[in-house]
C-alpha cells in the first residue's frame, strides 16, 4: 500500500511538471487535489491500456527499435487529459507535439523521482 501511495504522488508531481513546463497544455484546475485525481486516472489508464497497446503494436515497436513506445506514451498522456476533463480535473492538449513533450516529461520526472525515492528494502 505504501508503494502505491508513493507511486501516486510521483505521478501527480510528474503531471504537474508537464502541465507547468509545456506551453500547449492547459489545466482545468491548478490545485493539488485535482492533480491527485488526475494522477489516479493516469495510473489506471497506464495499468489497463499500456500492456494491451504494447501487445497490439509489438511489430511497430520492434520495427522502430522501441521508439514507438514514445507514441504510446503520447497517446496515454492525451487520453488521461481527455478522461480527466470529463471528470473536471483534466487538461487540454493543443496538438501532437505538446502531448509528446508532456508524455516525455512525465516519463523523465517519474524515473528521476523513482530513483530518488528508491525503496531500501529491495
Amino acid at each position: 500500500m505504501n508503494r502505491f501511495l508513493v507511486r501516486w504522488l510521483i505521478n501527480a508531481v510528474a503531471l504537474y511538471a508537464a502541465v507547468a513546463l509545456v506551453p500547449g497544455i492547459q489545466a482545468q484546475s491548478t490545485n493539488w487535489l485535482s492533480f491527485l485525481w488526475l494522477a489516479l486516472i493516469f495510473g489506471l489508464l497506464n495499468a489497463l491500456l499500456r500492456p494491451l497497446l504494447k501487445l497490439l503494436t509489438c511489430p511497430l515497436i520492434l520495427l522502430t527499435l522501441g521508439l514507438f513506445t514514445l507514441v504510446i506514451n503520447t497517446f496515454l498522456f492525451w487520453l488521461a487529459g481527455l478522461v480527466g476533463t470529463n471528470f473536471g480535473v483534466g487538461f487540454t492538449v493543443a496538438g501532437f507535439w505538446p502531448a509528446f513533450w508532456g508524455g516525455l516529461i512525465v516519463s523523465v520526472v517519474s524515473v528521476l523521482l523513482t530513483m530518488f525515492l528508491k525503496d531500501e528494502k529491495r
